[in-house]
């Protein structure tokens, strides 16, 4: 016997696990998207490091993304890159500005 703890695909976002056992067959209420499976097959240290626990239909890595989660990344990617916009602008501006006040701090 093993301990072992189960979680959601959702829980394990940033985690890497010495061994994993993936369920990634239909499940009996909702469905699973690209995002679930790429989760769920991404946590462990490799292919060696894990088990498919039963039967899934080969066709879902097939699917494409829904239009929501498109969407919402083309609005995540147009936030991305104004804020590196502002950033940008914000160092050059107070970069200048830190730098004057560091140059009259310690004369070279």
């Amino acid at each position: 016997m093993t301990a072992a703890y189960a979680f959601t695909d959702y829980r394990s976002q940033g985690q890497t696990l010495q061994s994993v056992i993936v369920d990634i067959a239909t499940p009996p209420s909702g469905s699973l998207n690209l995002f679930n499976l790429y989760v769920a097959l991404s946590q462990s240290l490799g292919r060696s490091h894990m088990h498919i626990l039963q039967d899934f239909d080969e066709n879902i890595f097939l699917k494409m993304h829904c239009n929501e989660l498109l969407l919402e990344d083309e609005q995540l990617e147009e936030q991305n890159m104004r804020t590196r916009v502002w950033w940008n602008e914000m160092q050059c501006t107070t970069g200048k500005h830190v730098r004057n006040i560091v140059q009259k701090m310690i004369p070279y």
